[in-house]
């Protein structure tokens, strides 16, 4: 599930919407809502993020966040993140965005952090 996909859910879930509906609202099908928000659909166009904020009448912060999260859902992409964590997915996804602007020494430590966790892996095999 991507975090864009998370938050529809929750969205669809506390209005008490089903996906049946909110897909026939929308014009797409409830197989294509499903796929979206289990992560299984790739990122979610422009229109239909802000056909999804017309629909649940969202605004401003809200909006800007749905906004935000349909941008780091792209569930696949040379990392494959379906069916891992939401934050999983947003990492990938930032990590895509923004590793050309990174400086060798952020670039560095995200390296270690990850080097550091195969060691420690590592060290709970062996016991």
């Amino acid at each position: 599930m991507t975090p864009f996909g998370r938050r529809i859910r929750e969205l669809r879930r506390d209005r008490g919407v089903t996906m049946k509906d909110m897909a026939a609202a929308l014009r797409v099908t409830p197989a294509y809502l499903s796929a979206l928000e289990h992560g299984k659909r790739g990122r979610p166009s422009w229109r239909l993020v802000q056909a999804i904020i017309g629909y649940f009448n969202v605004i401003w912060d809200e909006a800007e966040e749905l906004e935000r999260l349909a941008r780091i859902s792209h569930p696949r992409i040379v990392i494959d993140t379906a069916g891992l964590a939401p934050q999983a997915t947003e990492l990938a996804n930032r990590l895509a965005e923004e590793i050309a602007h990174m400086a060798p020494a952020e670039i560095a430590s995200l390296l270690a952090l990850l080097e550091a966790r195969e060691r420690r892996d590592k060290g709970r095999t062996k016991k």
